[in-house]
């Protein structure tokens, strides 16, 4: 193994959920519970509204700036959030046409982050079958490996790595045979300084059957490895913990500035770095979040719940940049990181915030 990764200038961001799975009569979403690891309050079932693709329309191929070609149409909005919520219930708020329309009305990952290997099929099942009944790609987020965020605010996961092997079999079954995007495990990489060498060794292992298992199941799938971001590591040093997780040998290539700042011609800079340090096949791409990057990265590195941000560019499968193959918002803007208050939960003031940048 190589030597660990030097620390970030500033703490990674613990990971917060983003729109959840709906139940066919959920309630309305309420904010994180006091466990912070607790993820998305969601649970099998159908959508109970129609579910559309948004973006640009634009088909995305190789040479455009999709690497391979990560979609063949749009990206999947799932109508079931808590921005979406809030907007309903908010009609008279004057901030809230504002919101839906820079918001709620785009497409956004949906994270399944909490450890209930009884219900995960059927939700990511929800998913992917909605966006293939709209002939648009579903964002998806794994993030249930042990021992996540270091023990931060979104501590948790599953309770080992079989139990970890089990959930992820379970989700790949709800893929279906539809065109998605697996966001697999937020800072599993990049941050996995803080296990030993032999905890470390082993999850990546885990990250490697997890990557095989999804393609396996999912033939139009496309999994995507954690890099970091570009003021985290340095492109070798990311390189190098992604080829010990199998990136470029099970995946589809990397993801980078999940649920941070960075600006989007730092990240695709960063992005080519690594995948050029990486090696492997030549069709390796990089999908980037820019949902909260507008105004770049506050000084001094701060990551949580800082003010003076702004929405970024709006998620698309046509980026026009090579090998970039999507401009993705994975992290749900609005949401907390864990400082104004619990990891999940929505503010309307952070979301009209940035909105207005």
């Amino acid at each position: 193994m190589a030597p660990e990764p030097s620390s970030p200038a500033a703490t990674p961001p613990s990971r917060a959920p983003s729109p959840r799975t709906t139940a066919p009569a959920p309630s309305r979403a309420a904010p994180a519970s006091s466990t912070p690891a607790a993820g998305p309050s969601a649970l099998p079932g159908a959508p109970t509204s129609p579910a559309g693709p948004d973006g640009d329309g634009k088909s995305a191929g190789s040479g455009t700036g999709a690497g391979t070609g990560a979609g063949a149409g749009r990206l999947f909005r799932f109508p079931d959030s808590q921005v979406a919520d809030w907007v309903d219930d908010h009609p008279a708020d004057p901030r809230a046409d504002a919101i839906e329309d820079g918001i709620a009305r785009r497409p956004a990952a949906v994270w399944f982050a909490d450890h209930s290997p009884g219900t995960i099929t059927a939700r990511v099942a929800a998913v992917t079958s909605a966006a293939a009944r709209a002939d648009a790609v579903p964002v998806l987020v794994a993030y249930d490996v042990p021992g996540r965020d270091c023990g931060g605010a979104s501590q948790g996961g599953a309770p080992d790595l079989a139990a970890y092997d089990d959930w992820i079999t379970r989700f790949a079954r709800g893929l279906g045979d539809g065109e998605n995007i697996v966001i697999l495990e937020p800072d599993a990489i990049a941050q996995s300084g803080c296990l030993p060498a032999a905890d470390r060794a082993a999850r990546f292992a885990s990250l490697e059957r997890a990557a095989r298992v999804l393609k396996a199941a999912g033939p139009r799938t496309r999994v995507y490895f954690d890099a970091g971001h570009s003021g985290w590591l340095e492109p070798d040093r990311a390189a190098a913990l992604l080829r010990q997780a199998g990136a470029a040998r099970a995946g589809d290539g990397i993801f980078t500035n999940v649920s941070h700042f960075h600006r989007t011609a730092d990240e695709t800079a960063y992005a080519r770095a690594v995948l050029d340090a990486l090696g492997g096949p030549p069709g390796l791409g990089a999908v980037v979040d820019t949902s909260r990057n507008g105004n770049g990265a506050p000084p001094g590195g701060a990551w949580c719940d800082p003010a003076g941000r702004a929405l970024g560019t709006p998620p698309t499968l046509r980026t026009g940049q090579a090998r970039i193959d999507a401009y993705l918002w994975v992290k749900l803007p609005g949401e907390s990181d864990g400082c104004t208050a619990a990891p999940g939960t929505f503010s309307p003031e952070a979301a009209y915030a940035l909105v207005r940048g």
